[in-house]
């Protein structure tokens, strides 16, 4: 896992988000054969990916620095509340519409954050940036499939979508905000506080009690938990101090890419045509992007 990246060292960053990314992507692999409900799913990945990472600092004799964490300890509040209902919202867009318009919906996320990068981060926001942002949507208004959807078009749905969406770009600007902290610290914290925030939409959505769990959806959960969520979010929350907002917007269309790419070659689920071709514009621009700095 990644510690500390200094700022001098963007290209490990860098590396750690599209590391992340890739992971991130390949969630759904897992999920298909996990039959317990979405909910469930989410707070069982926050709290073994809290665990783990605890056990693994004392077997490590690593020390958490309640120092940085006090320091940090309102945008910490805010930003695991805003993961927790995060995954909430998202789960509620796709109860109330299709997959594919609460996806669009939900990155619309990247968008805001480039958006409001300028006034919040002071970043300065060019007309390639630009141009590379709008080809990024193109893209995934091809890969979401909005235009063969035949799914109810539900305006709660698209609601719980877009609040999903600012709550993501909430997360990455307050994580660029915070003081420095180790990645360990703050991932710890925000998992932590976001299994907290779920635990109670569980229980008031889901009957625990009836709900049964195979041998085989426990190791599911625990690879779940321990890679896709404690080892994962150590290197997204590490990696985005030292990095711009434009560039972690960008990148952050990289895992619907490549969940796409994997559920073709893994689960055979077909590639259509336009969805290959909203690859190609999403990677095409996140590259270009980078290249042009």
């Amino acid at each position: 896992m990644m510690l500390h990246t200094a700022p001098s060292h963007e290209g490990k960053a860098k590396l750690s988000l599209l590391s992340a990314m890739l992971i991130f992507g390949t969630i759904g692999l897992f999920i298909r054969y996990i039959p317990l409900p979405s909910s469930l799913i989410a707070f069982s990945r926050g709290f073994i990916g809290t665990l783990f990472i605890v056990l693994f600092l004392a077997v490590k004799r690593i020390p958490i620095s309640w120092t940085a964490i006090r320091q940090n300890i309102g945008r910490l509040l805010l930003c695991g509340i805003c993961i927790g209902f995060n995954w909430i919202f998202l789960f509620e867009a796709y109860r109330y519409t299709s997959v594919a318009i609460a996806t669009l919906c939900y990155y619309m996320a990247p968008i805001i954050v480039i958006l409001v990068s300028p006034i919040v981060l002071k970043e300065r926001l060019t007309v390639c940036k630009s141009c590379c942002v709008a080809l990024a949507l193109i893209g995934m208004i091809l890969v979401s499939g909005i235009g063969q959807d035949t799914g109810t078009t539900n305006v709660t749905g698209i609601f719980f979508g877009l609040g999903a969406a600012v709550l993501y770009a909430a997360i990455i600007i307050l994580n660029k905000k915070l003081s420095p902290i180790a990645a360990y610290d703050k991932t710890i914290m925000q998992l932590g506080i976001a299994s907290l925030i779920l635990l109670p939409y569980v229980f008031a959505t889901e009957d625990i009690a009836a709900i049964a769990v195979p041998p085989l959806a426990w190791t599911l959960l625990l690879v779940l938990g321990i890679i896709h969520t404690g080892f994962a979010y150590t290197l997204y929350f590490g990696s985005l101090s030292f990095l711009r907002g434009q560039t972690i917007a960008l990148f952050s269309y990289l895992d619907p890419i490549f969940a796409i790419f994997l559920s073709a070659v893994v689960l055979h689920e077909p590639l259509t045509g336009p969805g290959l071709l909203g690859a190609v514009l999403v990677l095409g621009s996140t590259c270009f992007s980078e290249w042009k700095g």
